[in-house]
């Protein structure tokens, strides 16, 4: 009689027609047309004032750093209250419920950089090879891989509440995805950029990248999540003080690509047919490593509130890293950042795709993890 009732009851979840429809705010739907029109403000200012852009490109972290100073402040202000949502104390519960975890973590450093350096090079070395130099397609393969490398941070609790995902758990897979990206970040892209580009990676620059871009951040954002809390409490900062820093993020997310776009203005109207190009290798990753991501969970019976996070953030990128990264890397200017932008462009269109098919296939998952 029980088991009567608890299958009534998992099938009347499954089914359950009044599920609230989940929107995205005004900022994350419309992030798309937010960076096309980044795009074309950018290369205005690039075409019609050339001097203010090159003497903004030369404001470097020392000389020959290649870090520009303006972007990196703006990604400090867009990426530290990213870092806020990071809670260490999560890590604890790692051991309760490790399938998704695992399959996550798997896909993200196992499959997922290693991928994009199989695809891009296979795409922009051979299949698109008549329109792109080989030169170009050694920035362009660079900075997919600089793409490809950094999993997703901010944009992963937006796919996850559209996907009634497990917000302690995804927070959990992004918290350790963060510390180890301080581990892992810099030698994957270094060693897969060095051999599927043949570009010399100087070791030191991606090391001030990762200490500067994530290190610092999540420092910071860490130690003003632990004050916070402890002199106003969870709930404050989570329903009152998270929210107010949303608009400095998102400001901060367009001023830097409206300076990107500026720095890469050559590089855009003279080769828009790239930025078409550079984004189907790319898409293909993506939708690669989250159904693998995905089939993975439902192989290993992972409930659908773990699963369906666990394939977008197997599909996002944390691109605030990439973009900046390749800019320390190879200049504002550069093909790579260029790739990077790229990813910035196409990203929401593509995961709300992904969520899409996510919360058609509820009914693939157990309600309870493991359950057959």
């Amino acid at each position: 009689m029980q088991d009567n009732q608890t299958r009534g009851t998992v099938r009347a979840i499954r089914d359950e027609p009044s599920r609230a429809k989940k929107a995205l705010g005004p900022f994350e739907r419309y992030l798309s047309l937010w960076v096309a029109a980044c795009m074309v403000v950018g290369v205005l200012i690039g075409k019609a004032l050339p001097g203010l852009t090159e003497g903004m490109r030369r404001l470097e972290f020392g000389e020959g750093s290649q870090i520009n100073v303006p972007i990196a402040v703006l990604i400090w202000l867009m990426i530290t209250p990213m870092m806020m949502k990071v809670d260490l104390a999560s890590i604890r519960n790692v051991g309760r419920r490790p399938r998704g975890l695992f399959v996550t973590l798997f896909v993200n450093w196992l499959v997922k950089p290693f991928s994009m350096a199989l695809i891009a090079w296979y795409f922009f070395r051979h299949v698109l090879a008549a329109w792109i130099a080989p030169a170009e397609a050694d920035q362009y393969i660079a900075g997919a891989i600089i793409l490809a490398a950094a999993p997703c941070t901010a944009m992963v609790f937006v796919w996850s509440y559209l996907t009634d995902g497990d917000p302690a758990y995804t927070l959990m897979q992004v918290s350790v995805n963060d510390l180890l990206m301080l581990l892992l970040f810099a030698p994957i892209v270094r060693f897969l950029v060095s051999g599927a580009a043949s570009l010399e990676i100087p070791f030191h620059v991606l090391l001030y990248s990762v200490a500067i871009f994530i290190v610092v951040p999540l420092s910071i954002g860490v130690g003003l999540r632990s004050w916070f809390i402890r002199r106003r409490g969870a709930v404050w900062f989570t329903d009152t003080l998270l929210p107010r820093f949303a608009p400095v993020s998102m400001g901060a997310l367009l001023a830097t690509l409206v300076l990107i776009f500026a720095f890469q203005a050559d590089n855009i109207t003279s080769k828009s047919l790239h930025v078409f190009l550079i984004a189907i290798p790319i898409l293909i990753q993506v939708y690669f490593n989250s159904s693998l991501t995905y089939g993975l969970m439902r192989l290993f019976r992972v409930r659908h509130a773990v699963a369906a996070p666990g394939a977008l953030i197997g599909a996002s990128n944390f691109f605030e890293l990439a973009v900046a990264t390749s800019i320390a890397l190879f200049g504002p200017g550069s093909g790579a950042a260029l790739a990077t932008v790229v990813g910035v462009l196409i990203e929401v269109p593509v995961m709300l795709s992904v969520c899409s098919v996510c919360n058609r296939t509820r009914h693939w998952f157990p309600v309870v993890e493991g359950a057959g």
